[in-house]
């Protein structure tokens, strides 16, 4: 299902032609953003194939800067990267070290109600946020998958997407309903990241996910 999707429109996208952004602009988002004039091995080749609209998988070590090969797309990429992300307190240092910069970002899980909830939902159908990071688990809860549908989502990235797979030495349950809710969304682009994932690992993510064609970057061990 939606192998020839590079062309097609995402939903809430405008019907004109997208403009894909460039490395360039990516490099732009760099310095501004986050003060670096370069990226590191492996970034710029996982950034250039997100921004091509390809499915990615990532795999770098810890420390590498896995989360700038979606932090910067979302950046320059028209409407919403979701982020899934299976620990409240990584989501929790990462949203606010973006908000520090003056990054528009939150994040949705389950330490909120259901007001915060709807509040951050609103400022991402408004506009207001490029990124939003989930827990896996609350695509499940209310419409949320349904409401990010109708925002438009441009890039989802799987954050510690080891966790998908049986194989995995951190396997969790609950990352089983992110292949779902990728088809929910619409099935947009995708990047999935890990620091540790062996062939078996890698090639259980891609299918998992159903990840077309994927583009797998692996580097600096």
């Amino acid at each position: 299902e939606g192998s020839d999707r590079s062309g097609s429109l995402r939903s809430g996208e405008d019907p004109e032609p997208m403009t894909r952004p460039t490395m360039e602009d990516a490099l732009v988002a760099l310095r501004e953003s986050f003060g670096y004039d370069a990226f590191r091995p492996g970034q710029s080749m996982a950034i250039e194939s997100v921004l091509s609209g390809r499915d990615t998988l990532v795999v770098l070590p810890t420390g590498g800067g896995k989360s700038v090969c979606f932090q910067i797309p979302a950046l320059v990429l028209p409407g919403l990267t979701v982020v899934v992300s299976p620990l409240i307190s990584l989501m929790k240092d990462q949203v606010d070290a973006l908000e520090a910069k003056n990054l528009p970002a939150a994040f949705i899980n389950s330490t909120l109600s259901s007001a915060q909830v709807s509040e951050r939902l609103a400022r991402a159908t408004r506009g207001e946020l490029r990124m939003l990071y989930l827990a896996p688990e609350r695509f499940d809860f209310g419409n949320v998958a349904a409401r990010l549908k109708e925002i438009g989502v441009s890039l989802l990235a799987i954050d510690e997407a080891h966790c998908i797979s049986q194989w995995g030495h951190d396997f969790r349950p609950s990352y089983l309903r992110v292949a779902e809710a990728r088809k929910k969304l619409g099935n947009p682009p995708t990047v999935a990241l890990t620091a540790t994932a062996t062939p078996e690992v890698r090639e259980d993510i891609c299918k998992q996910l159903a990840l077309v064609d994927p583009q797998t970057i692996i580097t600096g061990f």
